[in-house]
C-alpha cells in the first residue's frame, strides 16, 4: 500500500473510481469536488431489480474514525436520489473500533441507509480479483475474451470462397487452398457520459449532455480509434464472446497470433476522457448586458466526464491469401461470428491498375492466373475465352491487334487466317468492315498487296 499512499486525496479517488467501475457498479462518477458535502464517489447498483444509490467516502488516511462514518450517513439521508440509497467508506488504512461499531449498529437496526467499511486489506482482496496494482494504483487490464474469428456455422474459409464467387470466368477447381492467418488485437470499449454547463453574467450559453461509445485500439502505442463500421462490429457483439483459446484456433488457422494489450485500463481512461474533452470543446458567440458579442471557449473539465465502462476485448483480424498460378491474392477483415468488416479485398482488384471494389466486372485469366477489370481483359482469338492483356502472345490481323494464349495459338491462327476468302479477312476488323465504304476499300486493298496479289 506505500505507493497508494503517496496518492494526492483526488487521485486516490480517481482510483476508486476506477475500482467500482470494475466491480460492476453503475453510473460511476466523482462528485464536484469543490462541494462534496461528504461524497467523493456516488454510483448506482440493482438489486432485486431495484436500483440503489451508493455514495461513497474516500478517506485517504491512516485510520478513520466514527465522525467520518456518522457525517457519511448524514451526507446519504440529504443526497437526492428517487430511491434507497446506502452509503460506503474507503481507506487505505483501517477504522477505529468506534467507527466500526456505529457502521455495524445501522445493519442491525435496518437503518435505511445503512453503510459498509472498506479498509486496506479488503482492497487488497479487490485488487486480487480486478487487477489492481497496488503499486502504482493502476488497474491493468484482465482480458482472455474474444470475438468470434469465424462463423462455427461455416468453413473457416467460407469469407474468401464468398469473394471469389464474384470473378468471372473463375471456377471452384481453379482455387487452391488459402493460407489463413488470425491475429487477435486488443481493442477497448469506452463508454462515457460528458455533462457540463457554462454560464457567463448572461445566462447558460452552452450545454453539454452527451453519452459517447467508442472502441479503440488497445495495443502499444497512442490508442487509434477505430472505424465507424469496425467500431460497430465490436459493440454489437460484445454479448457473443468466446475464450481466447490459441491451441483450439490453432485447429483451425494455419497461423495464430495474440497480441497484448499495450496499456492499463487506468491510462485507457485517461485518454478518453482527455479525447472527449477535446472533442466537445467549442467557442460560442453570445452577447452580453452591455450589447457587446463576447467569444468564450467552452471547455469541459476533467470531472464533467464520466466514464462508464471500459470493455477489453480482442478483435480477430483474419487474413486469407490464395495462390493461383503466378499471382497471389489477399483477403483481410476483422471477424466477429458471421459478420464482418473488410480491411483489405485483394480479389476485387485489377491486377494491372488502380481498379478495385465490387461496383467493377472482374474477370479471371485462366492462361496466367490474373485477376483483370474489362479494360485489361480480351478475347482469345481462336478459343475465345477471356485473356487478360499482360500474358498473351499478340499479332495484327485486317489492322487489328489479336490475342493468343501462345505462340501454337497464334501459328494455328496464322494458318487459318492465311485460307481465309478476303471478305471474311475484313470481318476480323469488324469496326473498319461496318465503316465508311471508302475505309472498307482501303483495307481490302491492304490485304490483297499484304496476300502478294497485287
Amino acid at each position: 500500500m506505500a505507493v497508494l499512499d503517496d496518492l494526492s486525496g483526488f487521485e486516490f479517488e480517481d482510483v476508486m473510481e476506477d475500482v467500482f467501475r470494475n466491480l460492476g457498479y453503475e453510473n460511476v462518477r466523482q462528485a464536484d469536488r469543490t462541494a462534496d458535502e461528504g461524497r467523493d464517489v456516488i454510483m448506482e447498483e440493482v438489486v432485486d431489480g431495484t436500483r440503489r444509490a451508493i455514495i461513497v467516502e474516500c478517506k485517504h488516511t491512516g485510520t478513520v474514525g466514527r465522525p467520518v462514518v456518522q457525517k457519511l450517513h448524514s451526507a446519504i439521508a440529504t443526497f437526492d436520489f428517487d430511491g434507497p440509497k446506502r452509503g460506503m467508506v474507503v481507506t487505505t488504512g483501517r477504522f477505529t473500533n468506534p467507527a466500526q461499531e456505529y457502521a455495524d449498529r445501522l445493519q442491525q437496526n435496518d437503518d435505511p441507509h445503512p453503510i459498509e467499511l472498506l479498509d486496506g486489506e479488503d482492497l487488497r482482496e479487490i485488487a486480487d480479483e480486478i487487477g489492481l496494482d497496488l503499486y502504482n494504483g493502476r488497474i491493468e487490464i484482465l482480458c482472455d475474451e474474444t470475438l468470434r474469428p469465424y462463423d462455427p456455422a461455416a468453413d473457416v474459409d467460407a469469407a474468401v470462397a464468398e469473394a471469389f464467387r464474384d470473378i468471372e470466368n473463375i471456377e471452384a477447381a481453379d482455387l487452391s487452398d488459402p493460407h489463413s492467418s488470425v491475429t487477435f488485437r486488443p481493442v477497448v470499449a469506452v463508454t462515457a457520459d460528458t455533462n457540463a454547463v457554462f454560464e457567463t453574467s448572461v445566462g447558460v450559453i452552452h450545454r453539454i449532455n452527451d453519452r459517447t461509445r467508442f472502441v479503440a485500439h488497445a495495443e502499444r502505442g497512442q490508442p487509434q480509434v477505430v472505424d465507424e463500421d469496425v467500431g460497430t462490429l465490436v459493440t454489437e457483439n460484445l454479448h457473443a464472446t468466446v475464450d481466447l483459446d490459441t491451441a483450439q484456433f490453432g485447429e483451425v488457422f494455419d497461423d495464430v497470433e495474440e497480441r497484448r494489450f499495450g496499456q492499463t485500463q487506468t491510462e485507457y481512461k485517461d485518454w478518453a476522457v482527455e479525447r472527449l474533452q477535446e472533442h466537445h470543446t467549442t467557442t460560442v458567440t453570445y452577447t452580453g448586458d452591455n450589447n457587446v458579442t463576447y467569444n468564450k471557449t467552452c471547455e469541459p473539465n476533467r470531472s464533467d466526464i464520466s466514464v462508464q465502462s471500459i470493455e477489453p476485448v480482442y478483435l480477430p483480424e483474419v487474413r486469407h491469401t490464395t495462390d493461383i498460378q503466378e499471382y497471389t491474392y489477399p483477403y483481410e477483415y476483422y471477424a466477429a461470428g458471421p459478420s464482418r468488416v473488410t480491411a483489405e479485398d485483394g480479389i476485387h482488384r485489377c491486377v494491372y491498375c488502380d481498379t478495385s471494389g465490387g461496383d467493377e466486372t472482374y474477370t479471371y485469366c485462366p492462361n496466367c492466373g490474373a485477376i483483370a477489370c474489362s479494360s485489361h481483359t480480351k478475347t482469345e482469338r481462336l478459343e475465345g475465352e477471356p485473356v487478360c492483356t499482360g500474358c498473351p502472345v499478340t499479332e495484327r490481323f485486317a489492322l487489328k491487334t489479336k490475342y493468343f494464349y501462345d505462340e501454337e495459338n497464334l501459328e494455328a491462327f496464322r494458318e487459318e487466317y492465311a485460307a481465309m476468302p478476303i471478305h471474311e479477312k475484313v470481318m476480323e476488323n469488324k469496326w473498319l468492315a461496318g465503316g465508311s465504304v471508302v475505309a472498307t476499300l482501303l483495307v481490302v486493298v491492304g490485304l490483297l498487296v499484304i496476300g502478294g496479289i497485287i
